[in-house]
């Protein structure tokens, strides 16, 4: 099974309730999917055994074949290539830009000369290791890199299906975040009751029934805020599948990259409650 933990903003304690549940299921896998700021592994400290490069294929031309036709930045949906065409006696030229390409090489199959061909890019690493018995997964993306889908993709390539697999989603309601929950069996969205956590509570609710993922709520900070959230969950059968309170203790739990369940033994089960009940919601 597949549960994927997300977010409409971030803050809200996503990494810790995907943390958490992990460490509280037996036979677990974790793949952190915020590819552009990675944060699981400062709480489980995995020891990992294999980083992969990730790659992208971008167009490279070659001029000697290339007609500066324009063919390539016609059907290029993502305006990574511009065409100068001769002009005058000057002869053409063709310009690539890397980090717009989406990889999806329409390029090279519609080019009339057969002048393009794909190289690969480096846009990061997946790094894959063990924290215990919880097999972890994580991606970082190179700085400067634009698109974190393509590494998302490649992260959850490494998707154990022996295994209840933990996706970590990025904040968010865009691409990265539809990219890391599609294909889930669930998905469990981290809020909380302010006016920011529900606006964005929202956002993420549209997103996920679009997608037609099933999913539930986590209320955490759980008593700060009004009750406004509690009643939009209630008024749209949204499950509230589980509460943590605004507790100082936990706060410094995380400051020092521990894991809640390790020093709150009561959490464990609060955790492996809200796993019950996401089996029986999937029945």
């Amino acid at each position: 099974m597949i549960i994927s933990i997300a977010s409409g903003k971030g803050g809200t304690g996503k990494t810790t309730v995907a943390v958490n549940l992990a460490l509280s299921l037996d036979n677990a896998q974790l793949l952190d999917c915020d590819v552009e700021e990675p944060n699981a592994h400062i709480f489980l400290n995995p020891i990992i055994s294999d980083k992969i490069p990730a790659y992208v294929p971008v167009p490279e031309i070659d001029k000697d074949k290339c007609t500066y036709c324009g063919k390539c930045a016609e059907v290029c949906a993502y305006h990574a290539i511009a065409v100068i065409p001769a002009n005058n006696g000057k002869k053409g030229n063709v310009l690539v830009f890397p980090h717009l390409c989406h990889g999806c090489g329409a390029c090279s199959l519609l080019c009339p000369a057969d002048a393009i061909k794909e190289v690969k890019k480096e846009i990061g690493v997946v790094e894959v290791g063990d924290s215990g018995d919880i097999q972890f997964v994580h991606g970082i993306l190179n700085v400067g890199e634009i698109m974190s889908p393509p590494l998302i993709r490649q992260v959850k390539q490494y998707i154990n299906p022996t295994r209840t697999a933990i996706i970590d989603a990025p904040p968010g309601t865009t691409c990265p975040v539809i990219e890391a929950v599609k294909g889930s069996d669930f998905c469990i969205l981290v809020t909380e009751p302010t006016p920011f956590g529900l606006y964005d509570l929202k956002l993420a609710v549209e997103v996920l029934n679009k997608l037609t993922i099933p999913f539930g709520v986590v209320i955490n900070r759980s008593d700060i805020g009004d009750d406004k959230t509690e009643i939009y969950c209630r008024e749209h059968n949204i499950p509230d599948l589980m509460r943590i309170p605004f507790d100082r203790e936990i706060a410094e739990l995380y400051s020092k990259g521990i894991p809640l369940v390790k020093e709150k033994k009561e959490y464990k089960t609060g955790f492996n409650n809200l796993y019950k009940t996401i089996l029986k919601s999937i029945k």
